[in-house]
């Protein structure tokens, strides 16, 4: 067994629980390790009372360092035994050629770094003489019970590090010699060293990698890109968020505006847009957007809509709603509503629905759509389950919606699966609330007349 692992390149795994059923490992590093303890076990049998052991939990904690693994395995009464497997390491002669064939190909760096086994580097590898992955007689088994073969308790510990390998494929590069930490500073100092030479890899390299070539001059494959990314420094700290937007500037000068140009109305247009840069700057840096901004109609998605940066685009008559959900002078108010080809009525309901939930709520207020029979039934068992017989409302639907019976109250549902809250305003459905996951908490805000000071 070959010495040439590195000062501190040692790791220990918790002992996993058991499992039952599902199959020891799922990636391909992980069955052909398993494939190599099967071809090596002289008795069957013995895998599969292994099998039980490591399914059963009976594995401890697992050691792994270069050329060894180590756990102690119980059996059924308790007796515990020290069991070890030994792999053959690469030699230093061996791990510079490995090092060589890595940093020649981008992507294998990418993929070590994103903590896969790339196929190609372990194809690459054997083609070069060298075994990444063990074939048959590389798992020497030694054990406390003294088998001379792979016993239950050995082949109980290959069958747990199957499942370690699955997580992190550095465990097999570390027990063939090199830990994680030594591995990627090598391939960084490799990697650098190359760089600065004024090249990675040869012209074939970088044309079976997809690189571009740009006015004749070569260019750089994403996939090299990315794998250089461990070689840049750090990115400098974000900035600072303002406390608040900046101030739009006054357009109301001595100069007459050109013909159908209204300054008041850009510069409330300019106020608007001001904000909504700093919800944007401000959820980007990392701090959210606070409720108190949202229910003020921000960010495309409004009041409980959600992120900027996923929301959908908002048509004219939504943006119509947004901006008078600000409650801005009643001039603009009136423009606003005309524009959106909305009544004064019709642009009160929709603000309100707007403050509780953006576009969302509005497309609950003004459009129908007809839900899956599946959702339906479900929240047919949902409300007959919330209430005693002798409480429980009747409902009737029509579509998405759920009126009850006798009372000025109506359940809505979205297309986002959301339920709303309504109730009878003169001769409109007004929305009352928040929407819910559960029909039944929304269905019950509803019944007892909306939250306090609900809408604004």
């Amino acid at each position: 067994m070959s010495g040439y692992g590195h000062e501190g390149d040692e790791r220990t795994f918790a002992a996993l629980p058991p499992t039952r059923g599902a199959a020891f490992t799922r990636t391909w590093w992980g069955r052909a390790w398993l494939k190599a303890l099967e071809d090596t076990a002289l008795d069957g049998q013995q895998l599969k009372a292994g099998r039980r052991q490591a399914r059963a939990g009976a594995v401890g904690a697992v050691s792994v360092r270069p050329g060894r693994i180590t756990a102690v395995v119980k059996d059924r009464d308790g007796t515990a035994h020290r069991s070890d497997v030994l792999v053959r390491e690469l030699s230093e002669e061996e791990w510079e050629r490995l090092l060589d064939l890595a940093v020649d190909s981008a992507g294998h760096i990418a993929a070590l770094l994103d903590r896969e086994m790339p196929p190609h580097l372990v194809e690459d590898a054997a083609a070069a003489g060298l075994d990444l992955l063990p074939g048959i007689g590389d798992l020497d088994p030694e054990c406390g019970c003294e088998a001379w073969d792979h016993c239950p308790h050995t082949s109980a510990l290959c069958y747990q590090v199957a499942r370690l390998l699955d997580e992190d494929p550095f465990v097999l590069l570390l027990m063939r010699g090199r830990g994680e930490r030594t591995l990627l500073d090598q391939l960084q100092a490799r990697s650098a060293s190359r760089a600065a030479r004024g090249g990675r890899g040869t012209d074939d390299t970088r044309e079976a990698e997809g690189a571009e070539s740009v006015g004749g001059m070569p260019g750089v494959s994403a996939e090299e890109a990315y794998a250089a990314e461990f070689l840049l420094p750090p990115l400098p700290a974000a900035p600072v968020a303002p406390d608040a937007p900046g101030r739009s500037p006054s357009l109301d000068t001595e100069t007459e505006p050109a013909p159908g140009i209204d300054p008041a109305a850009l510069e409330f247009l300019a106020s608007d847009a001001s904000d909504r840069a700093h919800r944007m700057l401000v959820e980007a840096l990392g701090g959210g957007i606070s409720g108190a901004l949202m229910a003020g109609g921000g960010g495309e998605g409004g009041a409980g809509g959600g992120s900027w940066a996923s929301a959908a685009p908002l048509t004219v008559a939504q943006d119509a709603v947004r901006l008078a959900a600000d409650s801005p002078a009643p001039w603009l108010t009136a423009r606003l509503t005309s524009g959106s080809g909305r009544t004064r009525a019709e642009m009160d309901l929709a603000t309100r629905a707007w403050r509780f939930g953006g576009a969302a709520a509005l497309a609950v207020l003004e459009e129908e759509w007809t839900p899956d029979t599946e959702a339906l039934r479900w929240a047919g068992t949902r409300l007959s389950e919330a209430w005693e017989d002798d409480e429980r409302p009747v409902l009737r639907r029509a579509g998405a919606r759920w009126t009850v019976a006798g009372a000025e109250a109506q359940l809505r549902l979205g297309e986002d699966g959301r339920w709303w809250p309504y109730l009878k305003s003169g001769a409109r459905w007004s929305p009352a609330g928040p929407p819910d996951r559960d029909p039944a908490t929304a269905l019950a805000t509803a019944l007892a007349g909306g939250p306090t000071g609900a809408g604004g």
